[in-house]
């Protein structure tokens, strides 16, 4: 077996010598020297201490004072440029500023670089009505009509690419403080529900965020929701690879005044006309490709229920006023002098309207007359003309009214129908929910059909609580409308079951204004991440502080004991002159009992031979 060897003369001559030198000093001296060992530990750990604490402050006043953004001298409105409209209402009167910023850098350091939009002679763009928005405390209905104005100037200096996405604010001072909470509340409510209708770009896609948000597609969760491939947004630093992603759903939005129509584009289609396209972060960081969206989002102007039906209306009484101004000038072609318009003599033009209840009917211009003919099919074909689909389309495939829109995978896909989707649906069929077109059709043709006598038994007897007179009127026009846009101007086909019409998800009444803020708080997260952060940060400066504490400590407790023994190896005198008493050998423990161990004793020694 191989030995260790090692040798420990020079070591133990060390030790001979510093006993020597340490036996040469006094008490005195030795007490000074521990106390100036103990005071140069004190003195290092200071040292570092201050170090580490000067180290993290000089961290966090480099990271307090860096420079914001610089405004860029020349302004790019490129795709990812936001606008912004801030309406300031007054007590004499209303302004309108529009502001522009490019894309947070995502550094918590860092503000939005926002600036007001300039003209091209370099002022600002701003607009101003009189009087105040608290004049219309009596009247909180007008005051849409009355921020109108505004709202046009504003949308004509903002480039239509940004319409989607441009956020609002309508800010009230003194003025409106000085009504009561009440018509306050009575003149937002009414600038909350009429603004989206007539400026649809306000309402943008914040509807569609609110509707996927409450449904929750936006989350990561291990809920069991329908799973797609999205095709990645090219943004910097992002990859090029698909990922997987929870399915959202799409929105149609049919109001009264116009229909809206939202849905996520998760393939690259670059044929899309940008202005269609709606693409946005939800996430607080910039390449947050979970959280990134291409919603292709249209709103058709006058095709909501209530100014479709006013169109309608207007097609009939021309399509009247031409055929009796063409039998007018065939009677003069055969020198009738008698021939002369029938409203000079007072006449009324009866005109059949096969979307109008059986029985019913009324004056809707002076001299023409609508009169009910109840056939929910006359009704659908009537009303085909109104989607405009002759218009000169954009982009091929077009929807109606010469708009593009991109192919709509029906078999993987799911929709969510709003407003008039649920009352005509609801209040009177009764069969809000998923839609069956079978279903509908039926109950559609059923109700047409049914003379006005009888429907306004119905009306009397309260059979259908949730609708008014006026919905019976209107009840064959909306039903033949929204399945004419659904599946003639939408190409929806009628074998489609995953559209749901609705008016509360999760018992929530879904509105715009959700999603609008979803997206505008979208860097909050930032706030707390970053103060989890210096929390974490200055835990981990804590658990550093403590550890040198303890290795000081350890340093600290080891001079101390090394000093104490030295004292006490000079106290005890372990190297004394005379020499040590001899130990017995082994052989005096194995002496038996009775005999003396071979050797010469001394006094208090042995002496082996």
């Amino acid at each position: 077996m191989g030995r260790i060897y090692f040798n420990c003369n020079s070591m133990f001559q060390l030790c001979t010598c510093m006993n020597k030198q340490l036996h040469n000093l006094s008490s005195r001296q030795l007490i000074v020297l521990v106390t100036v060992f103990i005071l140069l530990g004190i003195l290092v750990f200071l040292s570092i201490d201050i170090f580490v604490f000067s180290y993290d402050k000089d961290v966090q006043d480099l990271h307090i004072s860096r420079p914001l953004a610089t405004v860029p001298s020349k302004i790019d409105f490129g795709p990812n440029v936001h606008f912004g409209i801030v309406i300031d209402c007054g007590s004499s009167g209303s302004r309108v500023y529009i502001y522009f910023w490019p894309p947070h850098s995502g550094n918590p350091s860092d503000l939005l670089n926002i600036q007001q939009l300039m003209d091209p002679t370099g002022k600002p763009v701003v607009k101003k009505i009189s009087p105040g928005l608290d004049t219309f405390e009596k009247n909180p209905g007008a005051a849409s009509d009355y921020i109108n104005p505004l709202l046009k100037y504003a949308a004509s200096h903002i480039p239509s690419a940004h319409h989607a996405d441009t956020q609002l604010f309508i800010l009230a001072t003194a003025g409106m403080r000085m009504i009561p909470q009440e018509s306050q509340k009575e003149i937002f409510d009414d600038l909350k529900k009429d603004i989206p209708k007539s400026f649809p770009i306000f309402g943008g896609v914040y509807a569609w965020i609110a509707v996927n948000y409450v449904l929750q597609k936006f989350g990561h969760g291990e809920e069991e929701h329908p799973l797609v491939w999205v095709e990645s947004l090219k943004n910097e630093g992002s990859s090029e690879r698909p990922h997987m992603r929870r399915r959202t759903v799409g929105m149609l939005d049919m109001g009264g005044g116009s229909f809206q129509i939202a849905f996520e584009v998760t393939g690259k289609d670059s044929s899309i006309p940008k202005h269609r396209i709606a693409e946005f972060n939800l996430g607080c960081q910039n390449n947050d490709l979970d959280h990134t969206y291409k919603v292709y989002v249209t709103t058709f102007l006058g095709f909501g229920a209530n100014e479709a039906e006013e169109r309608y209306g207007e097609m009939l009484v021309n399509k009247a006023s031409i055929s009796i101004q063409k039998e007018h000038e065939k009677l003069v072609k055969i020198n009738k002098s008698e021939a002369i318009h029938p409203f000079h003599h007072h006449r009324k033009v009866m005109i059949k309207d096969p979307c109008l209840p059986e029985d019913l009917s009324y004056e809707i211009k002076k001299g023409y007359v609508l009169e009910g003919a109840g056939n929910y099919s006359a009704c659908q074909h009537s009303l085909s003309p109104l989607l405009n689909r002759s218009r000169l389309c954009e982009q091929d495939p077009c929807s109606m009214n010469g708009v593009h829109q991109p192919e709509i995978i029906f078999r993987n896909s799911e929709f969510y129908g709003f407003s008039e989707f649920w009352y005509t649906m609801q209040d009177v069929f009764r069969i809000g929910g998923l839609y069956g077109s079978k279903r509908f059709e039926e109950e559609a043709k059923r109700f047409c059909s049914t003379n006005w006598m009888t429907l306004q038994s119905w009306y009397e007897q309260k059979l259908f609580p949730q609708a008014d007179e006026k919905r019976f009127r209107q009840q064959c026009f909306k039903a033949s409308w929204i399945t004419t846009v659904l599946h003639e101007g939408l190409k929806f086909p009628k074998s489609y079951h995953s559209l749901r019409s609705v008016q509360y998800i999760q018992n929530k009444e879904v509105q715009w204004t959700l999603g609008a803020l979803l997206h505008r708080t979208r860097y909050l997260p930032l706030r707390d991440m970053e103060k989890t952060s210096q929390q974490q940060k200055k835990h981990t400066w804590t658990l550093r502080r403590t550890i040198l504490h303890n290795e000081y400590l350890i340093i600290l407790c080891f001079i101390i004991v090394i000093t104490a023994i030295t004292l006490y190896v000079k106290r005890l005198k372990l190297c004394p002159k005379a020499d040590l008493s001899r130990v017995p050998s082994m052989s005096y423990f194995m002496t038996e009992e009775g005999q003396n161990e071979s050797g010469i004793r001394y006094g208090n020694s042995y002496q082996y031979p």
